[in-house]
């Protein structure tokens, strides 16, 4: 098997990766790099390889173990990528060289193994790097515009990083690489969104406009329902009569319903069910988000739009405070109760008039 031939030339793995490490040119090797984690994720391959040939349940990996602490100790989240890719191609020399008796299965194994390990570390550093700001906060205009900056690099890296791998061609997009690269490219929309939001509510230009609620709802549900599927949700947007208008600025509504759901999608039980529902009532159209957390507290229900929450307090974060603001923002409101074990939010925003 390739775990045996891998354990019998542990040593010359090692001795070869680390030789391929120090002449590469970026990200350049560290002695750290070279002495410890050379070793430790040929380890860590190994073991997720032995599970994956023999199908057995796979324990989890340093990547995620660890991940947060090896960054902390001097690595990059590039040396990470890049070490992982480059043991695995000096087992595949080493193994060609040997003429060693390895099966094709053996070596898409592998590479299924490589595939997951680098989607492990780049997750995990995006976790951590998410924690971070989350605990952080952004106390000043200036030290929000910081943390936006920060997570936006955060999530480019991490996107060029997948798509080098990707680009490689020696893993498909189908694989848990590509799933990273999604990821990032959902989270750099959802950032920008939320920006441009930021900014029209810090300036005080909203630019109100008649609004087609089937149109905004089609254009939500496109741009939110990958979110829900990769998170195992069904998300159900119920239809409405196509002539119902209402009157908001489209830009900072869509943001507000987008924030619900990715909120719902992050509160909701896997494998559940997220439902956005339109109704119109005398001279307010109401758009409810409901989902399936199992509900909240009636203390907690009561404060949690309260306008002055601040970032770290679960549901009331920092997204939520920003729906409050804009809502108010169009002249409407945002209320939430509980309902059929979970929360229902609900938006209401004004006609557009005749």
């Amino acid at each position: 098997m390739l775990s045996e031939f891998v354990r019998s030339h542990r040593e010359e793995i090692i001795s070869r990766c680390r030789r391929r490490v120090a002449e590469r040119m970026a990200p350049r090797a560290t002695r750290s790099e070279l002495e410890d984690g050379i070793p430790l994720f040929l380890r860590e391959l190994e073991q997720a390889l032995e599970c994956e040939l023999l199908h057995s349940p796979r324990p989890a990996t340093a990547a995620v173990q660890h991940g947060f602490a090896l960054l902390r100790g001097g690595f990059t989240i590039a040396q990470a990528v890049h070490d992982y890719g480059d043991v695995c191609q000096t087992i595949t020399e080493l193994a060609i060289e040997c003429n060693a008796p390895i099966s094709t299965e053996e070596f898409r194994a592998l590479n299924r193994c490589l595939d997951e390990a680098i989607a492990e570390a780049v997750t995990e550093y995006d976790r951590q790097h998410e924690l971070d700001v989350l605990a952080e906060g952004a106390r000043r205009s200036s030290e929000h515009l910081g943390a936006i900056a920060h997570e936006l690099h955060a999530l480019l890296r991490s996107a060029v990083l997948a798509y080098d791998v990707l680009r490689a061609g020696t893993l498909g997009i189908r694989g848990s690489t590509g799933d990273v690269l999604g990821r990032c490219l959902t989270g750099l929309r959802d950032l920008v969104d939320r920006s441009l939001t930021e900014a029209r509510l810090s300036a005080g230009i909203p630019r109100p406009e008649r609004i087609a609620v089937a149109q905004l709802l089609e254009d939500i549900e496109v741009s939110t329902v990958h979110h829900a599927q990769a998170r195992g949700l069904r998300l159900t947007v119920t239809e409405v009569d196509a002539r119902l208008t209402l009157e908001a600025d489209t830009q900072i509504l869509s943001s507000v319903v987008s924030s619900l759901l990715h909120n719902a999608f992050k509160y909701t039980r896997p494998h559940s069910h997220v439902w956005l529902r339109t109704q119109a009532t005398g001279d307010r159209v109401q758009l409810e988000v409901e989902d399936q957390c199992g509900g909240l507290s009636p203390g907690k229900l009561d404060h949690l739009l309260e306008p002055h929450d601040r970032p770290g307090n679960g549901r009331t974060g920092l997204a939520l405070a920003q729906c409050v603001r804009a809502v108010h923002a169009l002249g409407g409101a945002l209320h939430v109760r509980n309902q059929n074990n979970g929360c229902v939010f609900t938006v209401e925003v004004p006609h557009a008039p005749a």
